[in-house]
């Protein structure tokens, strides 16, 4: 099973930021949510080159995740 880790997806939108797309993935891998949102205003600096009016930026989770099952009680 992989590792979960987190992705940063480089938006690419229309005018009044509306009709976005994915760009590009960043290929850091950030190990936290809070990691990868810290990095966004510097990513966004980076990749100004995405051929839309206006950029943005999301941080999304990569790898497996599991479910954690809460336990029932027995019934008697």
């Amino acid at each position: 099973m992989e590792p979960l880790f987190y992705v940063m997806a480089i938006m690419g939108c229309a005018d009044g930021n509306v009709q976005c797309a994915e760009a590009r993935i960043v290929p850091t891998h950030y190990s936290s949510m809070a990691q990868c949102r810290a990095a966004l205003p510097d990513q966004l600096a980076r990749n100004t080159d995405v051929p839309y009016p206006m950029i943005g930026a999301a941080c999304r989770t990569e790898g497996a995740q599991v479910a954690k099952a809460e336990s029932k009680a027995k019934r008697s």
